[in-house]
């Protein structure tokens, strides 16, 4: 039993990295290709203050949905929660939002025009590498 936990340790920290250094390569690429300047890291980049807006009405939407889902599935039995109000699920469906509304901001009120192409191949890449790791069972470490 414990050799068992401890390689799904080292797989899951094996994905983990090889995903972090993947899209550190992706970005590192497409920064330069769309001659784009790195964002901050750990900031709210927002384009303007009606992005700030929209962006906050989502995040507080986001959580407050997290929490009303978490209460809903507390109720029923653990075999059959909804999967719609999963906390994980609602925090991937919130970030595609956000990552939709930051692009479309950009389209609409970036000074480059290149930036929004680079927000929407970052959600592109995040989304084949999530599909792909669900259809090939987490590339067989799982």
């Amino acid at each position: 039993m414990y050799g068992v936990e401890s390689s799904f340790s080292l797989a899951l920290l094996l994905i983990v990295a090889i995903f972090l250094i993947m899209l550190a390569l992706f970005n590192a690429i497409m920064r330069k290709w769309l001659r784009v300047e790195k964002p901050k890291a750990f900031s709210n980049n927002h384009v303007n203050d009606k992005h700030k807006k929209i962006d906050w009405s989502i995040r507080i939407f986001g959580i407050t949905m997290m929490v009303v889902g978490y209460f809903i599935n507390v109720m029923r039995l653990p075999q059959e929660p909804y999967l719609l109000l999963e906390p994980w699920f609602l925090l991937l469906v919130f970030l595609f939002a956000t990552e939709i509304v930051r692009a479309i901001m950009e389209r609409k009120y970036a000074k480059n025009p290149n930036a929004y192409l680079y927000t929407i191949s970052q959600l592109v890449f995040l989304l084949v590498f999530l599909i792909s790791l669900f259809t090939t069972d987490f590339f067989g470490f799982l």
